[in-house]
């Protein structure tokens, strides 16, 4: 979606963004039909995911008039920040029945069911995005579904443009979930792919365009829920460009961050922060609170060059204040409750666990085995983490779990530990892993001593002939 556009979780667009005079022709253009008329095509109702925006209202226009069918709309509020109530009067303008219209807050869920588990497993993909869009269009796919079964829909339909990864990640997992459903992707099928002819669409329908929509919107494209803000496209499509200060809405500048730091305390069970300076809070006001902390110290900005599952590199920029916190927060009560090896593990699985969520594969029966892995794990991962915030930056102060730490201090400390470990076994336990080396050192110094006699002949051998050639030369 656009700046100049409502905050959507249904969509995340990446159409043209610059300015520019409509062409005469533009009206003529929209008056035609799009595609060649799809009415009749055994399609009698679809849901929609609807932001209410110009671009979900422009696609529900078109699917009444290419399809000739009914349509239900889904507005989901996943944190976005932005009202979605209006939603409502924009679809019932458009001739939606009160009852196809279904608005809908998915706050708790969103993190209780989806954020909280990806961050169960420390994910970062390319070994720094937070997947910030990706782990939100599972659950708005799972909703398209269910509404789509309840409502006895034929299909469902998105926003996604043909060159994005939020088409695979709907899709994936609408089938996932739904194998016999029918996707309507209009980015893929009509042919307005100018913003001239969306607003000459748009005009000629009657949908409302706001001003700054008119006259060329943002410079960049905007895709926001409660986990994180994106920004793509436009501007940003040079990889050298810097974006401006004023671009980002969730995070001040690091510079202009508080001068004194700030130190908070999250509280673990299972995994999951539950309690921040020992207030009980839900999941979604979890990550509420710690995107205003974050945000408040310059936590968790990223400009990133991706590459996208269709194929090509992308350019984003993301601010993840509160995740950037959990991430931190995570990994540190998990450095003193799991074991050494589970921890390899887990960061042995973190990439590929990683790419699924990105790839669309939410409701895979690899990624939900990954989970059950995970999840286990988790079971013990249970107290207390104390983190410093200052500009820009998070440090791990202190970590703490009554009955769960394996962090023992009889055994880890330098002074005197009272014969809790044995100093002299280290001996033992060095020259049994050092077996292995010291057994190819030997083989290694036995090959280079066969070959240096082999090196002597062949260089006698070629030093003849230089020798008879520099005595013919002296002659």
């Amino acid at each position: 979606m656009s700046k100049s556009t409502k905050a959507t979780p249904s969509t995340k667009a990446t159409k043209p963004v610059k300015a520019a005079a409509a062409p005469a022709n533009a009206a003529a253009s929209a008056a035609a039909p799009a595609v060649a008329n799809k009415a009749g095509q055994g399609i009698k109702k679809v849901v929609l995911a609807y932001s209410g925006g110009l671009d979900t209202s422009i696609i529900l226009k078109w699917l009444q008039d290419e399809y000739g069918c009914e349509v239900v709309t889904f507005t989901a509020d996943i944190g976005q920040g932005e009202e979605i109530e209006p939603a409502r009067a924009k679809a019932l303008k458009m001739g939606i029945k009160p009852e196809n219209i279904h608005i809908e807050d998915l706050r708790e869920e969103f993190v209780r069911d989806f954020v909280f588990p990806m961050f169960r497993a420390n994910a970062l993909y390319e070994g720094e995005y937070l997947l910030g869009t990706s782990i939100a269009r599972p659950l708005i796919a799972k909703r398209l579904v269910e509404i789509a079964k309840k409502s006895k829909a034929d299909a469902i339909s998105h926003g996604a443009t043909g060159k994005g990864n939020d088409q695979v990640r709907f899709e994936l997992g609408a089938y996932a979930l739904m194998p016999g459903v029918k996707v309507i992707a209009p980015w893929r099928e009509w042919d307005l792919l100018s913003r001239e002819k969306l607003l000459a669409y748009a005009d000629k329908h009657g949908i409302p365009v706001d001003f700054k929509k008119r006259k060329g919107g943002a410079p960049y494209s905007m895709d926001a829920n409660l986990l994180h803000i994106s920004y793509e496209g436009g501007v940003l499509e040079d990889p050298n460009f810097e974006p401006e200060s004023n671009m980002w809405r969730l995070t001040v500048s690091p510079e202009k961050a508080p001068n004194k730091a700030e130190i908070i305390e999250l509280t673990y069970v299972k995994g999951d922060v539950v309690a921040i300076n020992g207030v009980k809070l839900s999941p979604a006001q979890v990550l509420t609170k710690l995107n205003e902390l974050g945000g408040k110290h310059g936590i968790g900005r990223l400009d990133k060059v991706e590459n996208r599952y269709v194929g090509m590199k992308s350019r984003g920029c993301y601010e993840t204040p509160g995740g950037t916190i959990l991430l931190t927060g995570h990994r540190a009560i998990e450095s003193i409750t799991l074991d050494r090896e589970v921890l390899a593990l887990k960061d042995d699985l973190m990439p590929r666990y990683a790419r699924l969520v990105y790839n669309g594969y939410w409701f895979s029966p690899e990624r939900e085995l990954l989970q059950g892995l995970i999840d286990k794990s988790q079971e013990t991962v249970n107290g207390t983490v104390k983190l410093k915030l200052y500009k820009g930056t998070i440090m791990c102060v202190g970590r703490a779990s009554k009955l769960d730490s394996l962090f023992d201090p009889t055994i880890a400390t330098f002074d005197d530990d009272g014969g809790a470990y044995n100093q002299a076994d280290a001996a033992g336990f060095i020259k049994l892993n050092a077996l292995r080396l010291r057994i190819g050192a030997n083989v290694k110094a036995k090959r280079d001593a066969a070959a240096k006699p082999a090196r002597k002949v062949a260089g006698k051998a070629a030093a003849k002939p230089a020798a008879k050639k520099s005595a013919r030369k002296a002659k």
